[in-house]
């Protein structure tokens, strides 16, 4: 696994995979900045697909346009049932929801210290 190493690439990255799911029509993609509020990551990127094939297909695109940066994730999760695919690049990690997987979970509501910023294209 190759990882970003400063705070600037990190961030840099973690928007980059946040543009890869809207690549793929993602909607309602959120760049969480969880710096001082979690030592688990920087960013969590939150994106929504529109069904489980959609949301195996987003999660996907993240790893093969990351991997093309040179940014491999550790671990993936998820991928099976296309509910909720985690995608774990350490410093940050892309959650791909279902709708109702993310309207059940509230991910940003959980985190609701962490900063948000809504990515558009």
């Amino acid at each position: 696994m190759s990882r970003p190493s400063t705070p600037t690439q990190i961030a840099y990255h973690a928007r980059q995979a946040a543009s890869l799911c809207l690549d793929l029509k993602a909607q309602d993609v959120v760049l969480l900045d969880l710096k001082g509020v979690t030592d688990m990551a920087d960013f969590f990127v939150v994106a929504t697909g529109t069904s489980d094939t959609h949301v195996r297909s987003v999660a996907q695109r993240v790893v093969e346009g990351m991997a093309k940066a040179g940014v491999k994730p550790y671990h993936i999760e998820g991928e099976e049932t296309g509910r909720w695919v985690l995608v774990d690049f350490v410093d940050f990690v892309v959650h791909v929801f279902h709708p109702s997987m993310r309207s059940y979970y509230q991910i940003e509501r959980l985190w609701g210290d962490a900063p948000a910023v809504s990515i558009t294209s």
